[in-house]
């Protein structure tokens, strides 16, 4: 989920290096949806028709290519969050985007368990695309406080935290549909105000 700086070159690609990278994106989407985040690089490049050197060219490390796959998506979660800025419920609004994330995350085995770790690495590809998404939330997080159905001194990085935790438990139970509502709703429930009025939430 990495920024357009942090996985395209400065300069325009020539016609061959663009659609290398193209090809290595949906081969890459592929790999990610069927054997998860940690599919092997070499044979994402293989799939592509190029050498594993084209791919390092393009993308680094393995975190670049999953920011560049995952692009769409936060964009998409990015809209979502504007979309729900102006509900008339602040605390139902910030728990159907952190549902939204979560779905996300679930998509694709391991994300959540990455997601997790480069939150404490500022220089990953996939920590520096966190911050438009804390952003976001964190915009809605203070929507909920203001309302008084969220207590304040609640940090958006926590909970954005405790939905990866969430997503990653969810990807271990892929029998029980509905643990997320749960741990999502036992998680909302931590952080309302004592005087908080029930909003939807």
């Amino acid at each position: 989920m990495a920024t357009e700086t942090a996985h395209m070159p400065a300069r325009p690609m020539r016609a061959d290096a663009r659609r290398n990278y193209e090809r290595l994106l949906t081969e890459a989407r592929t790999a990610f949806t069927r054997h998860g985040t940690d599919a092997s690089l070499e044979d994402i490049a293989r799939r592509a028709g190029v050498g594993i050197g084209t791919l390092y060219r393009h993308f680094p490390n393995r975190y670049a290519l999953m920011g560049a796959v995952f692009q769409s998506e936060v964009d998409a979660l990015l809209v979502r969050s504007r979309e729900l800025i102006d509900a008339e419920q602040p605390c139902r609004a910030l728990v159907d985007w952190l549902r939204a994330i979560i779905s996300h995350a679930s998509t694709y085995r391991g994300l959540a368990r990455a997601l997790m770790s480069a939150s404490h690495d500022d220089g990953s590809a996939l920590a520096r695309c966190s911050v438009p998404m804390r952003q976001a939330g964190s915009t809605l997080l203070v929507r909920a406080q203001q309302a008084g159905v969220v207590r304040r001194g609640v940090e958006i990085a926590d909970v954005m935290q405790l939905t990866n935790a969430i997503a990653l438990a969810v990807e271990e139970a892929p029998d029980d549909p509905d643990l997320a509502d749960r741990l999502l709703m036992l998680t909302l429930t931590g952080l309302k105000a004592e005087s908080g009025r029930a909003d939807g939430c």
